[in-house]
């Protein structure tokens, strides 16, 4: 067995300090982003996205980042998954995009606003057809016997939807995460990295404060 213990590396990329930062937050993120799309990562957009169930138990899944402006940060899901299903019970989330190769990571803690329909229509009928039928074809979060059920779902929604376009499904939703507060991390020597954390004031500014590593 490995000791896992004996697994660590020093975080020597680049140290963060407040003059380097914008003021808002979202001007800053999308700074980094166009740093990690540069950096040639396969999935630049790839955030952990986390909710609470009605127990308090979390849960995580990869989820693409599908847009950001200065209302916030939007993606897009089956309303019937499991994280929409938790997100109705509780709109508060967390996302968290870890930037590893550059010793980066972002964690934006929010609340959640459903899309409107148009908003959601505009999104899926601009994704591949395949992806479209995909989305009728799963119920994401269920179970399913096997693989071959799931392909055969899809493949009679292929012939279902053969000649026309692919309607939006009533079950497709998305939402809107309006950040309350972001960190934003960047890995140090000798692990005291560097973090600093945007607050949101009542005002509609924000605060930045430099948190411990």
């Amino acid at each position: 067995m490995m000791k896992l213990e004996d697994i660590r590396r020093e975080y020597s990329k680049g140290g963060l300090r407040r003059e380097m930062l914008a003021d808002d937050p979202i001007t800053q993120f999308e700074i980094w982003l166009q740093q990690a799309v540069e950096a040639k990562f396969s999935d630049p957009t790839a955030m952990v996205v986390a909710t609470v169930d009605e127990t308090g138990q979390p849960s995580q899944r990869i989820v693409l980042l599908k847009h950001l402006d200065e209302k916030g940060f939007v993606f897009f899901t089956n309303t019937g998954s499991r994280k929409a299903q938790e997100l109705q019970g509780n709109n508060k989330i967390s996302l968290h995009f870890p930037w590893h190769a550059i010793e980066r990571q972002v964690i934006v803690y929010g609340e959640t606003k459903p899309l409107s329909t148009a908003a959601v229509a505009k999104y899926f009928l601009s994704r591949p057809e395949e992806s479209q039928l995909a989305a009728w074809a799963s119920q994401q979060s269920r179970p399913v016997s096997s693989r071959k059920v799931l392909m055969e779902t899809f493949q009679t929604m292929k012939a279902k939807f053969s000649k026309g376009e692919i309607p939006l499904p009533d079950f497709w939703g998305g939402y809107c995460v309006k950040p309350t507060k972001i960190e934003f991390w960047q890995g140090g020597d000798h692990r005291l990295h560097d973090r600093f954390m945007y607050v949101k004031q009542p005002t509609g500014s924000w605060k930045i404060e430099r948190l411990n590593p």
